[in-house]
């Protein structure tokens, strides 16, 4: 029984690490952390981390690979898409449109060089991450004497991918988000349930009763608790919306469909993958030019937060999307990671991003601390390996 405990405490180990980083931030603020405005917060200023974590997920089940380039391509593409809505006085939605082609075609090129022409990932993302930053800084430079170009009377953008749905006053209690927590909390309970019912029915190793039951509670808790401080802060943050939907996507190809199982048997053995019949650079190519899909979309949410496209947006974006994969559990060697285990990591950033940012601390010691965190999390997952393979 004892051992039971022990293995569930085992997988579960980064999430009690959130918790006891949460708490303690909770401490060292007196309190601030606890705020309904800050678990607004959390969500409104990570929301980049979850959303490039996912694509840096899929890159990373390949083999360990990563895409340096995405937070410099963030710069890149939120100048082009400021000038041709700010400047040139295109549609919200053409502009959109015309975003979204340049990140295909950039994740169509980036991803072709890698899986057919054999560049090494990191040195055609890091040729990207030089030269969109560059790119990016001159656009705005030729447009704009501050090196920023406004978005803020742009109210349609605005509205897609920043403020809140059923906008209620700060502090009155918003019962559609409430709802819509209770909601999410059961439907968590059930699929956690009917996936052991599933698993035990077809003969499959499944958890035990009670680590489901655990499972189930904590996350009903955190849900509830969540739901109840963003209703107190003025509803659902359209953000939320973004990345509830694009993980639950995520996670449905991971877990449920054959294309998803051979992001993971690459990372694997990608020559015995290649045997078997699957063609390995497809999968390759996939994980790249989904990468940069999922850029422009992070774009589109950062500069609609910050109301303008700047020369210094996207800065170490591709680090905390990496920190928030390793954190999470996402091997640095491929084959083995998931996408919940991807939201602990990335919530784990962004408390630490919060917490530190509340107490006043030079963001300099920032990077730091998450640089340390990356460190300790590889450590860890290098020495579970060990431990795996003596067994």
């Amino acid at each position: 029984m004892a051992s039971k405990y022990i293995d569930i405490l085992k997988k579960n180990a980064m999430l009690i690490v959130l918790v006891l980083v949460y708490l303690f931030f909770t401490i060292m603020t007196s309190g601030q952390m606890f705020q309904a405005m800050n678990f607004n917060a959390l969500i409104t200023q990570n929301a980049y981390v979850f959303i490039l974590a996912t694509g840096m997920l899929m890159c990373m089940l390949t083999g360990g690979n990563i895409d340096l380039s995405c937070g410099s391509f963030v710069c890149f593409l939120g100048s082009v898409g400021a000038v041709m809505m700010a400047v040139k006085g295109m549609g919200t939605g053409v502009s959109i449109a015309l975003m979204l082609l340049i990140g295909v075609i950039y994740g169509c090129v980036l991803g072709f060089l890698i899986a057919y022409v054999n560049v090494p990932p990191w040195i055609a993302t890091l040729a990207g991450f030089l030269a969109f930053r560059g790119l990016g800084t001159a656009i705005l430079s030729d447009n704009s004497t501050t090196g920023s170009v406004s978005l803020s009377n742009n109210e349609g953008y605005m509205a897609l991918f920043s403020g809140k749905l059923f906008s209620t006053p700060v502090g009155q209690m918003n019962m559609i988000c409430l709802i819509a927590g209770i909601v999410a909390a059961a439907i968590v309970v059930i699929l956690n349930f009917s996936t052991r019912a599933r698993k035990l029915k077809k003969g499959y190793e499944a958890d035990s009763l009670v680590s489901v039951i655990v499972k189930s509670v904590l996350a009903v808790a955190a849900i509830l608790l969540f739901a109840y401080k963003l209703a107190l802060s003025g509803g659902i943050p359209v953000v939320l919306v973004w990345v509830v939907v694009i993980i639950l996507i995520y996670s449905f190809i991971t877990s449920k469909t054959t294309m998803g199982r051979y992001f993971y048997t690459i990372g694997d053995n990608a020559e015995t993958t290649r045997l078997s019949g699957v063609d390995t650079k497809l999968i390759m190519f996939l994980a790249y030019l989904n990468m940069a899909v999922l850029t422009a979309i992070t774009t589109f949410i950062v500069t609609s937060r910050f109301q303008a496209a700047n020369s210094t947006a996207g800065t170490c974006y591709e680090m905390d999307a990496i920190a928030a994969c390793v954190v999470g559990g996402v091997s640095a060697y491929g084959g083995s990671g998931t996408i919940f285990g991807m939201v602990v990591g990335a919530t784990l950033i962004g408390v630490i991003n919060l917490g530190m940012s509340l107490m006043g601390v030079n963001a300099d010691w920032q990077k730091i601390v998450k640089g340390l965190v990356l460190l300790a999390a590889v450590v860890f997952d290098i020495l579970a390996a060990k431990k795996n393979a003596t067994k």
